[in-house]
């Protein structure tokens, strides 16, 4: 189970990784200029947010399976990992994208015009203006996200990821004790969410510095 418990951490920070990468570049598409490119990027949110986690993961897996297969000429079979890696990349950055989009709209519209009136190019004050302060107001929604995505990962056991889930039920399945072991599970998934509640609230602290709460 400690094998299975690395595997699920790799999982999840992998995912998150590029989740927030793709959740970034999602809200940016939804701000963009370009109807397309705006239309493209509430698609993938609204199939995101409408499918539910399990058919994303076996759709890819099978999808990419089938897609690998024709390109090669034979069958040649998805790697658990990367698929299970990419289809929670998928999830996480469709509601991430969500949380960034609006992170980035509470940032005061008056600092964007000051930046501008300064004469900063766009780049510049997405570096300097936008990023800065969107973390503060994502934080809170990122680390739902990171919570579910925690929990999220119990899935890709279905397509044959040796994670936590997996070694789980095949330990439960030999030694006929299954109480034993799922409760040792969902012991180690409490303490995977009760630490990083710990770190999203010291985070969460990090990033208020300097701002003062009216009540």
């Amino acid at each position: 189970m400690a094998a299975g418990a690395i595997v699920t951490l790799k999982t999840a920070v992998t995912s998150l990784i590029l989740g927030i990468c793709v959740g970034i570049c999602g809200a940016i598409a939804k701000q963009s200029a370009s109807s397309a490119t705006r239309i493209l990027a509430d698609l993938y949110t609204t199939i995101i947010r409408g499918v539910p986690e399990l058919l994303i993961i076996l759709i890819l897996y099978f999808g990419g399976t089938v897609a690998l297969t024709a390109m090669a000429g034979r069958y040649v079979e998805v790697n658990a990992f990367a698929s299970g890696v990419f289809a929670l990349t998928m999830v996480f950055g469709g509601y991430a994208t969500e949380v960034f989009r609006a992170a980035i709209g509470a940032v005061p519209c008056g600092q964007l015009e000051a930046a501008r009136a300064l004469g900063l190019r766009d780049a510049l004050i997405w570096r300097l203006v936008i990023f800065p302060q969107m973390w503060r107001y994502a934080i809170p929604g990122l680390g739902n996200l990171w919570l579910t995505l925690l929990k999220d990962t119990a899935l890709v056991s279905v397509v044959g990821l040796d994670d936590l889930m997996r070694k789980t039920t095949v330990a439960a399945g030999v030694t006929h004790d299954p109480l034993t072991f799922y409760s040792a599970a969902a012991l180690i998934y409490l303490l995977f969410t009760s630490i990083s509640i710990i770190g999203l609230n010291l985070l969460e602290h990090r990033a208020s510095r300097g701002i003062r709460i009216v009540s």
